[in-house]
Formats: C-alpha cells, sequence, structure tokens
C-alpha cells in the first residue's frame, strides 16, 4: 500500500512523495466546496487542502531535519490522506535524542500558529465576523489548523508524536524494549477508546485513522524486538568467538563456539 505513491520533488535533499488515493482526498474536498459555493467553493476547498499539507511537509521537516543533526537520514516525506510520514532510517536509543526529534514536528505547529495569530487574532478570540473567502479567513482557518494538529500529535498514543514521546520518557528508566512495549501497550488502549468515540460521534475518518495506529504500533514494536533480537544474537556470537594464538608466523584464527 505504501509503494502506491508518486515522486515529487526534493526538499532539503529529502524525497518528497504523495500516495495515490491523495487525488481521492483532493476530489472528495473539491466536491464539497463545489456543493456550498460552486467554482469560488470548490478553489477554496482545494487550495485549503493543499496549504494544510503545506503544513504537514514542515511539521515532518521539523522532525527530519532534527533528525539529521544526530546522523540520522530520512530517505522520504510521504504524503498520505490521513497525514504525513518521514521514513527515518532509524531512531535513535538515546531517550533525549528521540525526544527531541520527535518534539520538533509539534513544535512547527505551534511556531506556525505563532506567526499567524496576529492576523487571526480577532476571529479567533472574539466575535468579530470574517469573511470566509478572505486572508483573514485564510489565517484563522490556518491558525486553528495548526493548533489541532499540533495537540493531536501529542496525544500518547504510539507511534504517534506523543507516544514516542512517551516512549523516550520511559526509556530514561527502563530498557528500550520495554520501554516500547508499554508505549505500544497504553497507546493500543487509547487508540481503541478514541476510535471508540470518534465512530459514535460519526466521524468515521478519525475513527479509521486511530485503527490504523493501533496496528501501526503492534508492527513497529514487532520490528523494535526482531532488531532486538539480531544484536543480541550477534553480541552473543561475539562472545563466544575466541582468538587463536598464531604458531610459526600463522595468520590468527578466529573460532566461534558452537551455537
Amino acid at each position: 500500500m505504501l509503494g502506491w505513491s508518486i515522486n515529487l520533488f526534493k526538499v532539503f535533499g529529502i524525497q518528497l512523495a504523495v500516495h495515490a488515493s491523495f487525488v481521492l482526498l483532493l476530489a472528495y474536498y473539491g466536491y464539497e466546496g463545489w456543493v456550498e459555493d460552486g467554482v469560488t467553493g470548490l478553489c477554496w476547498s482545494v487550495g485549503m487542502i493543499v496549504l494544510f499539507f503545506v503544513c504537514v511537509i514542515l511539521h515532518e521537516l521539523g522532525h527530519s531535519l532534527t533528525a539529521r543533526r544526530y546522523g540520522v537520514r530520512t530517505s522520504r516525506i510521504l504524503l498520505m490522506p490521513i497525514g504525513g510520514m518521514a521514513e527515518l532510517d532509524q531512531i535513535p536509543r538515546k531517550p533525549s535524542a528521540e525526544l527531541l526529534i520527535t518534539a520538533a514536528g509539534p513544535a512547527v505547529n505551534f511556531a506556525i500558529v505563532a506567526l499567524l495569530l496576529p492576523f487571526a487574532w480577532h476571529g479567533v478570540f472574539s466575535d468579530e465576523e470574517v469573511a470566509l473567502y478572505s486572508a483573514g479567513g485564510l489565517a484563522i482557518q490556518l491558525c486553528v489548523a495548526n493548533l489541532i494538529m499540533g495537540c493531536f500529535n501529542l496525544v500518547p498514543v504510539f507511534p504517534m508524536d506523543g507516544g514516542r514521546i512517551f516512549r523516550a520518557l520511559l526509556a530514561i528508566r527502563l530498557p528500550y524494549l520495554r520501554a516500547t512495549y508499554w508505549a505500544v501497550m497504553v497507546g493500543r488502549v487509547l487508540a481503541v477508546l478514541f476510535a471508540g468515540a470518534a465512530f459514535y460521534r460519526g466521524n468515521n475518518l478519525l475513527g479509521v485513522l486511530f485503527i490504523f495506529i493501533f496496528f501501526a504500533g503492534a508492527a513497529e514494536y514487532r520490528a523494535t524486538l526482531r532488531r532486538e533480537e539480531e544484536e543480541a544474537y550477534w553480541v552473543e556470537m561475539a562472545r563466544r568467538a575466541t582468538l587463536v594464538t598464531p604458531v610459526d608466523g600463522e595468520p590468527p584464527l578466529l573460532i566461534h563456539g558452537p551455537n
């Protein structure tokens, strides 16, 4: 499924790609805008979705460029109807590094809110009417969208940003694998609760998103467990290896003990 993507261009050397299903999202909101207000509504709705995903790209760049400072490469940023995903080569095992890399994404959203707030202040905090199709209306919608995006990503449902921050905090005291286990378990419980609440309130897209997160967390835990087992295997092989003392000038032999 993740392979159904189209490469667009590179940003800071990172490949930006969009999932094929993204076209369906544009079509859906374009149709909604058309029904609401004809061509004007269509253009506004599609434009808002594009600008919203520009903010998503900036969010993912926050993760990616912070990760680069720790020597972690980002192969690409993939945009999907449910959001964006920065594909990092690895997650640093150092809790402080993971904490900063993860927090950088929501921090970008809050920075955008701070930049837009002077232009959106009256519409957000007063009863003053602001025309929908205006610069003020645009600032208000983007300000609110980034505020929601930043807060939503801090919900401690692994592997969302909040869940990764929770894992990093746990890893200060617990082994990495154990911290991942508890972050996933807490995240799965919350994902079920949030999905149920979303479906109950008729927000099916949000419900589907939390179901996706539920399975994504379990998949990442299995991947982490597999890496831990592989590392433990090679550490054990290195421990069993013995160096035979060279005889008559022959090169040393590296001999492994029985498995």
